[in-house]
């Protein structure tokens, strides 16, 4: 087995001809952006792409093969460079059973089967070439053709509090709106962590992955994954998922939860944060709060108690939320040492000293150990590195 890193959650902002995908994601986010991106500058192995239903989109991968400039493969994926894409699509489900709005994420093996669901996706979203977008359509159907298609159906961000299952979809339950024996992973978010998911019972039979949720080329690769296979592609990550014949996920690396915008719960006018049964916020008199990652796991918590063994999740923190890294010293960095991943996982601190400053080398390292201080964010806003 080889080991490759995987953030199989990013966004296009904006399609080659500027006509606009995800709202709000910056508009340097292309498709051709982000492959240069991931392949040349982060080191990251496999990419998921969650907007190529875009009608736009699947037309410029036909181009980009045609050119020569990507390769499908035979197992699945479509390869540039250093880099496998991987088809996805984020949807948003808000049917009779649900609470509240949920995204989740659903992936193609290839580009024919993406431009099939692309049409069946077509008379059941009010508008094919935006993001994330309602469908108006049961979950459980949605879920059902997803997988006629032999793809992977995801739940995404399960627990931050706005458009997501724990978080605004169900009450206690994710069986009260999809079929959990057609999920085939979760995601994680940015406010939690392994320890914090599995306190919930039903979590436990599923694999947890980390991936950035990037709006902008920069935070491609915050939150990623390392997975054992034989090569980057398709079929293979569905084996990993599915834990089969040694396939795998062998390590989560996400931001330690506190780093998150969700993490605790916060005033909604002010940003706050209340003190515990506190009813109204004491700086405005606001009634109404950001129920934060942390205390709406206390209400699903349940045994922690199980046999799966799960591999090390490390808090990893982007090289954009180290004290001293702005753009330049970035490039400097980069210069020397190539992609980020490489930067975070194997150049040796002394090696870092000839570019930076000694304290950026040690909490680039710090970073790497997972020994960084954090304050916690909440409400929107992300917590920030305060020490080692």
């Amino acid at each position: 087995m080889n080991s490759y890193f995987a953030d199989l959650h990013i966004h296009i902002g904006q399609t080659t001809s500027e006509k606009p995908v995800k709202i709000t994601a910056s508009r340097t986010l292309t498709l051709e952006n982000i492959l240069v991106e991931a392949s040349e500058h982060k080191g990251i192995d496999i990419i998921g792409v969650i907007d190529c239903h875009v009608p736009e989109v699947i037309v410029t991968l036909k181009k980009l093969i045609e050119n020569g400039d990507c390769i499908e493969l035979e197992e699945g994926g479509i390869r540039f460079q250093n880099t496998t894409l991987i088809l996805g699509s984020e949807l948003e489900i808000y049917d009779e059973s649900c609470k509240g709005p949920i995204h989740v994420l659903a992936f193609m093996p290839s580009l024919d089967k993406m431009q099939e669901f692309s049409t069946w996706l077509s008379s059941r979203l009010t508008n094919i070439t935006l993001s994330s977008q309602r469908i108006y359509e049961v979950g459980k159907t949605l879920q059902k053709v997803v997988k006629e298609l032999g793809g992977l159906f995801i739940p995404a961000h399960i627990f931050t509090p706005h458009k997501s299952l724990y978080g605004s979809g169900v009450t206690t339950s994710l069986q009260e709106v999809l079929d959990g024996r057609l999920i085939d992973a979760v995601e994680l978010g940015l406010s939690s962590d392994t320890s914090m998911a599995d306190q919930i019972i039903e979590l436990h039979d599923y694999t947890f992955l980390t991936n950035s949720d990037a709006h902008s080329l920069p935070k491609i690769g915050r939150e990623y994954q390392k997975l054992a296979l034989l090569e980057p592609s398709f079929m293979e990550l569905k084996k990993a998922l599915a834990g089969e014949n040694g396939r795998g996920v062998q390590a989560n690396y996400g931001l330690n939860p506190y780093l998150g915008k969700y993490y605790d719960t916060t005033c909604e006018k002010c940003g706050l944060k209340p003190k515990e049964n506190q009813l109204k916020c004491e700086n405005c008199g606001s009634a109404r709060f950001v129920k934060g990652v942390s205390n709406r796991l206390k209400e699903l918590a349940g045994s922690t108690d199980h046999k799966r063994h799960r591999p090390p999740y490390i808090h990893q923190v982007p090289l954009q939320f180290i004290p001293g890294i702005g753009p330049k010293t970035l490039e400097k960095l980069k210069d020397m040492f190539g992609t980020e991943m490489n930067i975070l996982h194997e150049v040796p601190r002394h090696e870092l000293t000839k570019v930076v400053q000694e304290k950026i080398a040690d909490y680039i390292v710090g970073a790497r150990e997972g020994r960084l201080q954090v304050k916690s964010g909440g409400g929107g806003t992300y917590g920030k590195v305060t020490g080692i």
